[in-house]
């Protein structure tokens, strides 16, 4: 049967990114402390492909992301992955990046009680040079954090109250996984540990009692909470570049208070 794929082609143009996206599969992914779960990710696949090629094979991106979605997935186990892509591919490039959403238990402050919360997570594996001396491997671990900011100015003006509001911080992280690993869990904590307060499934008026005034007596900027991230981050050795999007969603402006750092070590 004739495979049109491998036609040559004769405009000279290399592609840099074909593959698939939006490809539902289910991920065993390792817990901190906890047995592995397995999550709904979304995974986009990509290789380059040379001039002299019509197309890719998209069944051959299937075919490995299907053997991999009952192994226990770190994140750091990824290299492997997209190095299996590239050489069933016969590429030089590769880059594998999924989406998916992570449950972490949450415990009440006061009520003690414990109720899921779901954080958009990321992994992406880019792969460059492959099978060449300069040959180049990344690993990029995303969270996306829902944080409650209460605003310092506010507190000044004000007789009593302060306008405080939700607020999105995402964080790009990228380390050397062939010696380190980094937990979604820690990352997460240190994130919340920079805002007013933090955001539960589950609170009863004893717990929002202590997080409005918890709020109250932390108030942040989005400066601040970008600052005091980018604080810790740059202590952590083990990350050798960091990308921070700080995105408050104001409860009296009709626009969102923005701030972004992008740091390499």
């Amino acid at each position: 049967m004739r495979d049109v794929q491998n036609d040559l082609d004769e405009r000279g143009i290399n592609i840099q990114k074909v593959g698939i996206k939006d490809f539902d599969i289910p991920l065993k992914i390792r817990r901190k402390n906890l047995s592995n779960r397995t999550v709904n990710a979304k995974a986009r696949v990509t290789v380059s492909l040379p001039e002299n090629y019509k197309g890719t094979h998209m069944s051959r991106f299937v075919e490995v992301l299907t053997d991999w979605q009952n192994k226990d997935v770190l994140g750091s186990d990824l290299r492997g992955c997209i190095t299996q892509i590239a050489e069933k591919l016969s590429a030089k490039d590769g880059e594998l990046q999924l989406d998916f959403k992570y449950f972490i238990n949450k415990t009440a402050p006061v009520s003690k009680l414990v109720s899921p919360l779901g954080y958009d997570c990321m992994f992406k594996s880019i792969l460059l040079n492959h099978n060449t001396e300069n040959e180049k491997y990344k690993f990029i671990l995303g969270v996306k954090v829902p944080v409650t900011t209460l605003c310092p100015c506010s507190k000044e003006i004000s007789e009593y109250g302060a306008h405080n509001q939700r607020a999105m911080v995402s964080v790009n992280i990228c380390y050397d996984t062939s010696k380190h690993h980094i937990w979604i869990e820690d990352l997460i904590q240190e994130i919340e540990s920079c805002a007013s307060s933090s955001i539960y499934s589950l609170l009863k008026r004893e717990d929002e009692k202590f997080v409005t005034e918890q709020a109250y007596n932390n108030p942040k900027f989005v400066e601040d909470v970008l600052r005091d991230i980018v604080t810790i981050l740059r202590k952590n050795e083990i990350i050798k570049s960091f990308e921070i999007e700080c995105d408050s969603m104001e409860s009296i402006h009709n626009h969102s208070a923005w701030a972004y750092q992008k740091e390499i070590k």
